[in-house]
């Protein structure tokens, strides 16, 4: 089963500093009907104000991930990390048993772009980290997230892995999963059909019962996306 989100179906805020998209339910915004998808929690399409940002606030037992689309991120919190993040590299913070963090937009010129998501852990209590790397732009697909970190990707405190898509023009792949598997897709650019099922950019896609997916490039931009494995 493939169930469309459609962009502009998803919860808005509107901050003047933060204009925010959220595709399950999330701070003022409530639908029931959108709560998440399995251990996945929240899908927030930020755009930040040049100079603003979160001050500093504090997190418990959340796995955070932050993909930068447009600008830099400046993080800092309480384990002692102050790291600049650009586009297109991914940062996973483990709160476990609580940290810290304040994150700003490092222009004083443009407005920063970012995808904030939440994954719920399968351990509670652990020491917080920080993990933050680039994986490229390769076509196809590339993993980079799992619960072991093997091959150097970063690792999570779930039983879950994240992959990013990218397709060119006229292009396609399968994607092969485990049986109970439950599945979501994030578009973030072009048009994309998942088993002829179309898609368009900030689209979402949550997939049950399904151990094989048609992925392919539906349009004549690059298709960008996020694919995330859940129990």
């Amino acid at each position: 089963m493939i169930t469309v989100r459609k962009s502009e179906d998803r919860g808005v805020a509107n901050f003047g500093w933060l204009q925010s998209k959220h595709s399950f339910s999330f701070g003022h915004y409530y639908d029931p009907a959108h709560m998440g998808h399995s251990v996945l929690r929240v899908i927030n399409d930020d755009v930040v104000a040049p100079s603003a940002g979160f001050d500093t606030h504090g997190h418990r037992n959340m796995e955070i991930i932050s993909l930068v689309l447009e600008g830099d991120i400046i993080h800092q919190d309480s384990a002692g990390h102050r790291q600049v993040l650009p586009a297109g590299e991914f940062q996973l913070m483990s709160a476990g048993r609580g940290i810290f963090h304040s994150e700003f937009n490092h222009s004083r010129a443009k407005p920063l772009k970012f995808l904030q998501i939440w994954i719920e852990p399968n351990q509670h209590g652990t020491a917080p980290s920080y993990q933050q790397k680039s994986f490229g732009s390769e076509l196809g697909l590339t993993t980079i997230i799992t619960p072991d970190g093997a091959n150097d990707t970063l690792q999570i405190k779930q039983n879950a892995k994240l992959h990013q898509l990218i397709l060119a023009s006229g292009s396609g792949l399968t994607f092969n999963t485990s049986i109970g598997r439950k599945l979501y897709v994030h578009l973030i650019t072009g048009k994309l059909l998942i088993n002829q099922v179309a898609l368009s950019a900030g689209d979402g896609a949550k997939i049950s019962d399904l151990q094989q997916l048609e992925l392919l490039n539906g349009g004549s931009d690059t298709v960008t996306a996020l694919v995330f494995e859940l129990p």
